[in-house]
């Protein structure tokens, strides 16, 4: 490696979730709550709105009981009262059993109603938003391999599509990321374009191989797994395309580091026909590497 000989300092991989949590360090995250609604898993988006609707509810439970009798039919001084009458309030039940019994608390009504319906339909927003959007459902094999196919050296991965359907147009890119030096002595993280023997799937639907011939223009026609090691490289895959059940655009990513990139072994064959004569897929194979001239 050209440039200095000390080592270079670490940069967060791409396979992880740390590159994304440094980003967010560098702004504040109270301005990324809706992509955090949209993102966070349903356990707990469902947890902080069950958390919010509680919260509301106590709240405005205290504010009704800031006035004696602001409640008829309530308990004197109840907090569970004046609670479970925020919550038939807020969700405009109004079984009749309580009922607001001053001015004060007919204002509090008419405040606490606009927000729980402004707040019902954001969450009702949020939801479609999160059922609606479109996800792949791609899965990527475990490790790359380096082996001998059709006479060259290729990089080769696997991936399938999860879903019993199509994705139309399918287009995949490959890119080596590694750390390298300046002729000023600054570590950079560089990017480098893989051409792939088929970038494009017109019908993406069981399994597909993506291979990079290793030739004399690629990035790693001199690579070994102790210099991919040492530059910390990365060879990160996306692929995209059309999905047909939605009509939308749907991307998955996945990357693979020096350690998950194997020479001098190929993946094991999962495809077979069944005596009526169609084809089947073995996903149980689906990552499963051998070395080369195996059977």
């Amino acid at each position: 490696m050209n440039g200095p000989s000390r080592r270079p300092p670490r940069f967060p991989v791409l396979r992880g979730v740390r590159a994304e949590r440094a980003r967010q360090t560098l702004r504040d995250t109270r301005n990324d709550l809706y992509h955090v609604l949209l993102t966070s898993n349903w356990v707990a988006f469902f947890a902080l709105l069950a958390f919010a609707y509680v919260v509301f509810n106590l709240v405005f439970a205290d504010l009704y009981r800031l006035q004696d009798g602001s409640i008829a039919n309530a308990k004197p001084g109840s907090f569970a009262d004046a609670f479970f009458f925020s919550v038939q309030t807020m969700a405009t039940i109004g079984y009749g059993d309580m009922h607001p019994a001053t001015l004060y608390a007919n204002l509090l009504v008419t405040v606490e109603v606009l927000l729980g319906m402004t707040g019902f339909a954001l969450a009702t927003g949020l939801i479609f938003a999160r059922f609606s959007r479109p996800t792949a459902r791609i899965v990527f094999s475990r490790d790359a391999v380096i082996t001998t196919h059709d006479g060259r050296r290729m990089l080769m991965f696997r991936a399938a599509n999860q879903r019993r359907n199509r994705i139309l147009e399918a287009q995949a890119s490959l890119m080596l990321v590694r750390n390298e030096w300046t002729r000023e002595g600054v570590v950079m993280r560089r990017f480098y374009d893989l051409k792939m023997v088929r970038s494009r799937n017109p019908t993406f639907a069981l399994s597909w191989t993506v291979m990079h011939p290793i030739d004399a223009d690629s990035p790693l026609k001199n690579a070994t797994i102790e210099s991919l090691m040492e530059r910390e490289a990365e060879i990160v895959a996306t692929l995209s395309g059309t999905d047909e059940s939605f009509s939308q655009t749907v991307y998955a990513r996945y990357s693979y580091d020096a350690g998950h990139i194997h020479w001098g072994r190929r993946f094991a064959d999962i495809i077979a026909r069944t005596p009526e004569g169609r084809i089947t897929i073995d996903y149980k194979k689906f990552h499963d590497i051998k070395k080369e001239g195996d059977g």
